[in-house]
């Protein structure tokens, strides 16, 4: 099972050293983006859920290119049921109303998320694509594809996974970023306590926090960690003891 923390942790950090690849590719989208009137629409969406509106603009964005007859969830037409995964969603009465549907009601419901930090809101980005690249510690494209954080690796179809192919679509991030030099309105919130301290530990060491591959072997036994049940471990256990008397 991953685990977020390091996740949210990895995405912060890969963030605050990420620089664009594509930036002349990323400037007209973005101006779509933040338009007065995508952002209205956006906004509206906002207030009913909770997630932050450039949030909203970019899920749409990769779901559907923007388009307003596409669904949030999956990029399907809101005005007939959906047949691409979240199926059987709809119809719907409007783009907005399906844009609510999508964030409350489909995985990873997004308006259940309450961190908005720069880990947080990645993190929740990269669920809403699927957590099958940081189960291989790789970069999802989904966020960083048209930036120096992600190279290639991308899954070709459900379940198959193609280390060459590279994915074409502008990345969360790079148009977040491109957003940002349009709209100063877009900021994160504040991180997370735990996120906080897991943040330190990766700048201090240097390193990003990337949750290791389900299959990766567990670390080895040593002095300092032995087995469970071992004679190392009870040993340990009665040094304890030891320390507490004293």
């Amino acid at each position: 099972m991953l685990d977020l923390s390091a996740l949210r942790a990895a995405n912060a950090n890969r963030f605050a050293h990420a620089k664009l690849t594509r930036a002349p590719e990323f400037k007209p989208v973005a101006e779509r983006l933040v338009g007065a009137l995508a952002k209205s629409r956006y906004e509206t969406v906002a207030a009913r859920t909770g997630v932050p509106w450039y949030v909203i603009a970019v899920i749409h964005q990769r779901e559907c290119s923007q388009s307003w007859r596409g669904s949030l969830a999956q990029g399907d037409p809101w005005d007939r049921k959906s047949v691409h995964v979240p199926a059987g969603r709809g119809p719907f009465a409007s783009w907005e109303g399906c844009a609510v549907d999508a964030l409350v009601n489909c995985a990873p419901y997004a308006a259940r998320n309450k961190d908005w930090s720069v880990g947080g809101t990645l993190t929740l980005l990269e669920q809403y694509n699927g957590l099958g690249y940081a189960s291989r510690g790789r970069p999802s494209p989904y966020l960083w594809s048209g930036t120096d954080q992600y190279v290639s690796g991308k899954y070709v179809r459900d379940g198959v996974y193609d280390p060459n192919a590279v994915d074409k679509q502008l990345g969360c991030v790079g148009l977040i970023l491109a957003m940002m030099q349009l709209d100063a309105s877009i900021k994160f919130g504040a991180t997370a306590a735990n996120d906080d301290s897991a943040s330190k530990t990766v700048a201090k060491s240097g390193q990003s926090v990337i949750p290791p591959h389900p299959d990766a072997a567990p670390n080895a036994p040593s002095i300092t960690h032995p087995a469970a049940g071992s004679i190392g471990a009870w040993i340990a256990q009665l040094l304890q003891v030891f320390k507490k008397a004293a």
